[in-house]
């Protein structure tokens, strides 16, 4: 009898460890402390473009995406393969619930971004009264001063959700944005006394940026870049304004015009006073990936564009 008690706990013990094998629990603590909990490694992911483009390279595919725009204009996707991902949003602060409930979410993955105290795509999808944490929790890295770092934290978030970092594409891509910020280092060391200003036009304003707004700015003054900063940052701490009348305040060896939208560039060409700047003047102006690389290779790729404008540029264009 001693014995079959035994076998019947020895049995029963290595049916637990067997289940717990296959439902291994999972937490995440974001930067705020915050600590999510599941029984099980969540695999049905919706997130948010940011995210999803942080993830996705790295081999982890949401089934469902959020974007602030349509897909087609989202700059953190554009490459990636999106097929059979469901896109739940494509408008700042929409967001299709019912589509998102027959997804049946296990999380959502989203970014904090603490200059605006708020998560990916505003108060009204991801707040404290969004009917979003109705059906799944959320949670994500924070948007801090280094986008550098904030890849490396999808790193760890896609490792703990199953991800294989040593997969040939995952390390062609990583070693492809090592190299690229290896000479992007060495164009920089090369013009000492280059001056760059990033900017934001529209038919109203010129945008001047404030480099501690914007974490991929943080990291090329990081890697040695001058890129002046505006005296006055408005109160959310992103850009200085000025009107097209006061676009020549500064005067920078080197534009760098915000990408997200082609447009940006073709309203700053159509203003009479843009050339009033004398970069702008020369065409020494060149793109700043603003706010959405997320992934080695768009950002291996951007800096390759920027390494380019650098070594083409004249440090003493403003002399």
């Amino acid at each position: 009898m001693q014995h079959r008690t035994l076998l019947a706990a020895a049995m029963a013990a290595a049916v637990a460890l067997s289940s717990a094998a296959h439902a291994q629990s999972w937490s995440y603590t974001d930067d705020s402390g915050q600590t999510v909990t599941l029984d099980e490694v969540p695999t049905r992911i919706v997130a948010s473009a940011d995210a999803a483009a942080g993830l996705i390279p790295l081999g982890i595919r949401p089934v469902g995406i959020y974007a602030d725009s349509a897909v087609a204009d989202s700059k953190p996707l554009q490459g990636l393969d999106l097929a059979g991902i469901e896109i739940v949003g494509q408008a700042w602060g929409e967001i299709d619930i019912e589509k998102v409930a027959a997804l049946e979410p296990d999380i959502v993955i989203a970014e904090y971004w603490p200059l605006d105290d708020a998560w990916s795509g505003g108060p009204g999808v991801t707040g404290a009264e969004s009917p979003l944490r109705a059906l799944a929790p959320i949670t994500g890295p924070t948007v801090g001063d280094s986008i550098l770092a904030l890849v490396e934290d999808y790193e760890d978030l896609a490792t703990s959700l199953g991800a294989d970092l040593s997969e040939p594409q995952v390390a062609a891509d990583k070693a492809a944005f090592e190299e690229a910020r290896a000479a992007f280092e060495e164009a920089v060391a090369a013009k000492p006394g280059l001056t760059v200003l990033a900017v934001w036009a529209g038919a109203d304003a010129l945008y001047v940026a404030a480099p501690a707004g914007a974490s991929e700015l943080v990291d090329f003054e990081r890697w040695g870049l001058d890129i002046i900063t505006p005296e006055v940052a408005d109160d959310r701490g992103y850009f200085e304004t000025l009107s097209w009348e006061q676009a020549d305040k500064y005067q920078p060896d080197l534009i760098l015009v915000d990408n997200r939208s082609a447009t940006t560039l073709e309203t700053a060409l159509a203003q009479p006073t843009w050339t009033t700047i004398k970069a702008a003047q020369a065409g020494a102006v060149a793109e700043w990936p603003a706010y959405w690389l997320r992934n080695y290779g768009a950002y291996a790729g951007e800096l390759e564009k920027l390494t380019a404008a650098i070594s083409a540029a004249d440090e003493n264009l403003t002399d």
